[in-house]
Parts: structure tokens; C-alpha cells; sequence
């Protein structure tokens, strides 16, 4: 389950639709690992029982320690996770984007979103298309993505941004735009950061399966198998 490298031990599939939001109650560095703790809406954390996966702005961790009586669930991060995510500038306050895994046969909304963060992009602007219309408007968000993830971002493709599901509007080279709808920017922590802000990316994981299946000569062809695809939570 999540909570070890990157969270790359979880196979739950989220769709980048975020739920709702929670907000940062503590953080205690115990061990080796730090222990954050989430308050979130009685109806989700209601939902969780413990070793269940949870996806905190795009990051799959491990639900420990469920309190529905106070809304709070705890999760651990390990160092990797710590320093491979934006989870490391986490502080009490903070409002963190939460999704619960789509159960298996339900509709896909989104795209396919692992919880497995490729990289930390950096917020550059969120500006209203319309400044005097702010709460209707849409928003343009501007962002760039670190050089490793560059590569799968493609214009009209998805790309997950926080844990939201978004699709690109313009890229070039790392610099990266979207459109956000004003439900968007309400319902989920956008609206809370500020421009230099951390976000943590997931790339399209359809584009790493072609980027494999094209592999170089020499290279072993990579086999999508229905086998890899249950082992890796589709």
C-alpha cells in the first residue's frame, strides 16, 4: 500500500477528480518517517478503514490511525516520499486535494491516475481570464514541470497536477498551461497557492507505455499484459 517510495508500493487507481479537500491538522517526525495527519469531511473519512488507500494532492498513501468521530485519518511518509513530492513543504494549515481509489468497473472520468508522482513542477502564475468576473471565470494556469516529465506532456493530452486530472493547453518545452474551470479552482487547494508553490506531477502513464513499446533496438519490447495491468491496480 502507499506510504513507502514515492508511494509507488500502492496499486489503487484514482481518476484525478478530486473528491474534496482536507487540511494539514499536524506533522511528527517519528522513526524515520514522518506522520502527517489530515482532517478531512466526516462523509469521506467515514469511508476509510485502516490500510486503505487515500490519494493526498496526488500522492497514494496508506490511511493509519481513522478517527470518524473527529474526521481525522493519519498517513506515513517515508523519506523518499518526503523529498521526492511536495509533501515536504506540508505545514499545519495546509489544504491538500483528497480522492478515494475508483472501485473497480466504475466510469472513468478523469484519466488513469496511479498516485505514483513523477516529479515537483513549480506554480508560475493562476490568473482569471476574466478579472471582473473572478467566481464564474476560467482560470490560466501556468506551471513548469521538471525536464524528466517534459518529455510525456503532449498539448490536448492529460496530465495530473496536484492530483487533479487536467489537460494541456499549451507546453513548451518545461513551461506547461491549463485551463481550470471556476468548479476546479473552487473545489480543490489551487485557489490556495501562491505563485513558486510546489506541485506535484504525474505524467500520462499511457505515454510511458508508448515510450516503452518503442523502445530502442536492442532494448526488450515492453508486453502490456492484462497480468501487469491487475498487478498495477487497472
Amino acid at each position: 500500500m502507499g506510504g513507502g517510495v514515492n508511494g509507488r508500493d500502492c496499486t489503487a487507481m484514482f481518476t484525478g477528480l478530486i473528491e474534496t479537500t482536507g487540511t494539514i491538522r499536524s506533522l511528527e517526525t517519528r522513526g524515520g518517517v514522518t506522520r502527517v495527519v489530515v482532517a478531512g469531511p466526516s462523509a469521506l473519512v467515514h469511508r476509510l478503514h485502516i490500510g486503505d488507500s487515500v490519494s493526498v494532492s496526488g500522492v497514494c498513501l496508506t490511511a493509519l490511525d481513522i478517527n470518524p468521530d473527529s474526521s481525522l485519518f493519519a498517513a506515513d511518509l517515508a523519506a523518499e516520499t518526503i523529498e521526492r513530492t511536495s509533501l515536504s513543504h506540508l505545514h499545519p494549515g495546509s489544504i491538500v486535494n483528497l480522492e478515494l481509489p475508483t472501485p473497480a468497473g466504475a466510469p472513468l472520468g478523469g484519466h488513469v491516475v496511479q498516485g505514483h508522482v513523477d516529479g515537483v513542477g513549480t506554480l508560475e502564475s493562476l490568473e482569471p481570464l476574466d478579472a471582473n468576473h473572478p467566481s464564474t471565470t476560467d482560470w490560466w494556469l501556468a506551471l513548469k514541470v521538471p525536464e524528466s516529465c517534459a518529455r510525456y506532456v503532449v498539448e490536448k493530452g492529460s496530465i495530473t497536477v496536484e492530483g487533479i486530472s487536467l489537460t494541456v493547453a499549451r507546453v513548451n518545452g518545461t513551461a506547461v498551461a491549463v485551463a481550470v474551470i471556476p468548479h476546479t479552482y473552487r473545489a480543490t487547494n489551487l485557489h490556495a497557492l501562491p505563485p513558486g508553490s510546489p506541485l506535484n506531477i504525474e505524467v500520462d502513464v499511457m505515454a510511458k507505455y508508448a515510450e516503452r513499446l518503442n523502445a530502442s533496438p536492442g532494448e526488450a519490447p515492453f508486453e502490456l499484459t492484462m497480468e501487469y495491468l491487475i498487478a498495477n491496480g487497472y
